[in-house]
């Protein structure tokens, strides 16, 4: 069976790609290259649903990026 998960890519201070999963809490890891980072999120997600276990999907509906003055 295949599922689908969001992932969220942002790239840290350090120039490091940082990828996370909103549907699986504590599911994130991080990489150097764009490829690299594919290939470990890849196996943090079935490491997740190992230890998790089926969890329901989230439909993606978009991203908003906002502004606040600090």
């Amino acid at each position: 069976m295949t599922k689908e998960f969001n992932v969220i890519i942002e790239r840290d201070e350090e120039g490091y790609y940082v990828a996370s999963v909103p549907e699986l809490p504590g599911c994130h890891t991080q990489a150097k290259s764009l490829d690299k980072l594919m290939e470990r999120i890849r196996e943090a997600i079935e490491l997740c649903l190992e230890v998790q276990g089926d969890v329901p999907t989230q439909e993606f509906i978009g991203m908003q990026r906002i502004a606040v003055n600090v």
